[in-house]
């Protein structure tokens, strides 16, 4: 996904030169990856026979899902400055993802959904702040 990302990155006539274009992908990625992850992790859980253990756990999947999935539109947008709120949305972005991850963490013996999807907003939880620090 990181290669079409980087492709539509490369070929827009207004990115910014001084955004380093890799961090940029990488975060877009991964916020569109643990966007889908975490969706996929909610409804699985709404199908396990203990789900009424599980509510916290779609609560913080489904809104870590939200904000990945508009923090990754956000990023790719390149059009026109929007600085400040690029890096609200970072930092959202990074703290539903730990959130979330620390929450699926805490099920992930029991069910591997959780597992993979703790992995995936870890890795979208490091990508924003890899950009986060690129841009400051």
């Amino acid at each position: 996904m990181t290669h079409h990302v980087t492709s539509m990155l490369d070929t827009h006539p207004a990115v910014d030169a001084a955004v380093d274009r890799q961090k940029l992908a990488e975060c877009i990625a991964a916020c569109f990856e643990c966007a889908q992850t975490c969706t996929a992790c909610a409804d699985a859980c709404l199908a396990e026979d203990s789900v009424e253990q599980l509510t916290g756990c779609i609560r913080r999947c489904t809104d870590c899902a939200d904000i990945c999935a508009a923090t990754g539109r956000v990023l790719t947008g390149q059009t026109g400055e929007n600085a400040d709120v690029v890096r609200a949305l970072l930092e959202a972005c990074r703290a539903a993802c730990a959130s979330c991850a620390e929450e699926c963490e805490r099920h992930a013996d029991h069910h591997e959904h959780c597992r993979i999807c703790a992995e995936a907003c870890r890795r979208c939880e490091r990508a924003c702040a890899d950009l986060l620090a690129a841009l400051n």
